[in-house]
């Protein structure tokens, strides 16, 4: 179906995005965010959520119906699969800080009383990308790693392909300004991946695999 939304209704979140940052006034200022259409239908703004020191940050896409209606990032399936994940590599969940490129819950109809995830559009990414840009300002984390394509594009453009960069360790693009850019960065695929994965076992060894490439990184930074 064609986007039919106006470019007025997708001013992006640049107006409210507070001038003194903390994750509370983040939190804050994301419920009044109206820059993009996304709003509407969802319940609340996800900010995200962790170590404001963390040395790693981790990256999705958007929140999905459970962190929707709980107001948290990564609480629902995936977030379980993303923290086994974790712990089996040597970090712990409560050491990193962990957001989605996009605030507001995307989605689809309805099965059963789960709504349907569906994904944003690059224009949902740019709309929201203000809050990603202040979000790395405020944690300045050494290593960020993109769950997903979604992710991937929004800090590498268009081009971007998760097949072709998972478990490479790559520099923080120049065409993504911020203040104090993460020294390297590491793509992966995001963990809901699994679960709709044939080979659920396969696919988390391959997620673990690529996770255990940053646990190093944070160790032996060179």
């Amino acid at each position: 179906m064609p986007d039919r939304t106006r470019p007025q209704e997708r001013p992006g979140a640049g107006a409210w995005v507070p001038q003194s940052l903390s994750l509370r006034s983040l939190r804050q200022a994301a419920q009044e965010c109206r820059g993009c259409e996304l709003y509407r239908d969802a319940t609340q703004a996800v900010m995200g959520d962790g170590r404001v020191d963390a040395e790693l940050m981790l990256l999705g896409e958007q929140p999905g119906d459970r962190e929707d209606r709980e107001g948290e990032p990564f609480v629902g399936p995936a977030g379980k699969v993303l923290d086994e994940a974790l712990v089996e590599v040597g970090i712990s969940p409560a050491e990193v800080y962990i957001t989605n490129v996009v605030k507001h819950f995307r989605w689809s109809g309805t099965r059963g009383k789960q709504r349907i995830h569906q994904s944003p559009s690059r224009a949902h990414v740019a709309a929201c990308g203000p809050w990603l840009e202040a979000e790395l300002r405020l944690v300045r984390p050494t290593g960020v790693v993109l769950l997903g394509g979604t992710a991937g594009k929004a800090v590498y453009g268009a081009g971007f392909r998760v097949g072709e960069s998972r478990g490479r360790v790559r520099d923080w693009p120049a065409s993504f300004a911020v203040a104090r850019p993460p020294a390297w960065v590491l793509a992966t695929t995001h963990p809901s991946a699994v679960l709709r994965a044939e080979d659920r076992r396969s696919a988390y060894e391959g997620l673990v695999a690529d996770l255990r490439v940053a646990a190093d990184r944070l160790i032996s930074p060179t």
